[in-house]
Parts: structure tokens; C-alpha cells; sequence
């Protein structure tokens, strides 16, 4: 069973889905449609709410024209050893200024979510056991340095903290 966190907490009714040959969005639903799908819809319409699915192949820079329309985008984390989505997020944030709902979907698990949080990721849709039993917990394991700056910043500062480290030794 899929559940939606957020730091607030689990989310009681995400409307969201992604839609598959066997689930269709009912009417209290809204797909999460492909980075062509999307396209195209917002080519023929001036619909905004639209939510999308980026694939790690898909080049996120092809929704620049379009943010202004998303109320979410998800990234897809097809396996654990595969990060490209924590670029496309970081791309997202960053370069983009996209501000609005970024998910990550997929193989989300307990020891990724806080660098996941750091490049901008806001809301996750979680399987794993052990990460739904560790969030329902409110057991994050935390990572207290970082040595680059991301979308959030490490506590303590914006800036590197090995800076912060060599400027209270000085």
C-alpha cells in the first residue's frame, strides 16, 4: 500500500495517482500524466493543476514553459541505485525555480529521504515497510554536516559546512 509523507505527516486523501493499462484517475482522482502527455495538453489547453510523472530519462528542462501551470511534479526512483532523479529535482529547485509540490515516486526508502529532502523534495509516495514503520515513528536518520549547498540548506547556515567547521577552529 502506497501512503503519501510529508514532514507535517502522513496525507489523509492525496488525489494524485499514476495512471497505468489497469488504474484510471476516477473523478476524486487526478493522473500524474508522462512529460509527453503533459505536453501535449498544455499545448491544446490552458489548463492549469496539472500534475506529471518525470521518468530518470526524460530531460526536465523541456517543462520549463509549462511550471506556471503544475501543481506537482513527481520524480521517479525506478530502483535504489538509481539517482538521476535526485538531479532532476535539484534542476527543478535550483536552475528552474520551480516552487510547487515535487514528489518522489518509486523505490523510496527510509535512508535516501533526507538527501531527497535536501535537493527539494517535498512529499514522497512510500511502500516500504520499514520506511512506512520508521516515518509513522517519526525516525528520520539525520545526516548533521553537508560539504555542498543544495535547495535546502544544512542547519547551522547556507554556507559549506566545512567552512562553518574551519572557521570555529581558526
Amino acid at each position: 500500500m502506497t501512503k503519501i509523507w510529508r514532514e507535517s505527516g502522513f496525507a489523509a486523501n492525496d488525489p494524485w495517482i499514476i495512471e497505468t493499462d489497469d488504474l484510471k484517475a476516477t473523478e476524486e482522482q487526478k493522473p500524474l500524466l508522462s512529460l509527453d502527455a503533459l505536453i501535449a495538453k498544455a499545448e491544446e489547453s490552458n489548463d492549469v493543476g496539472l500534475g506529471v510523472l518525470i521518468k530518470p530519462a526524460d530531460d526536465v528542462a523541456r517543462l520549463e514553459p509549462y511550471l506556471d501551470r503544475l501543481a506537482i511534479v513527481a520524480v521517479a526512483f525506478p530502483a535504489f541505485n538509481d539517482g538521476r532523479a535526485f538531479s532532476h529535482a535539484s534542476l527543478l529547485r535550483q536552475r528552474l525555480g520551480y516552487t510547487n509540490e515535487l514528489r518522489a515516486v518509486g523505490d523510496v526508502l527510509i535512508d535516501q529521504i533526507p538527501l531527497m529532502l535536501r535537493v527539494g523534495i517535498d512529499s514522497f509516495a512510500v511502500t516500504n515497510e520499514t520506511a512506512l514503520k520508521r516515518l509513522s515513528e517519526q525516525r528520520l536518520p539525520g545526516i548533521p554536516h553537508h560539504y555542498q549547498p543544495t535547495a535546502r540548506h544544512a542547519e547551522g547556515g547556507q554556507g559549506y559546512s566545512w567552512r562553518r567547521q574551519a572557521a570555529k577552529t581558526a
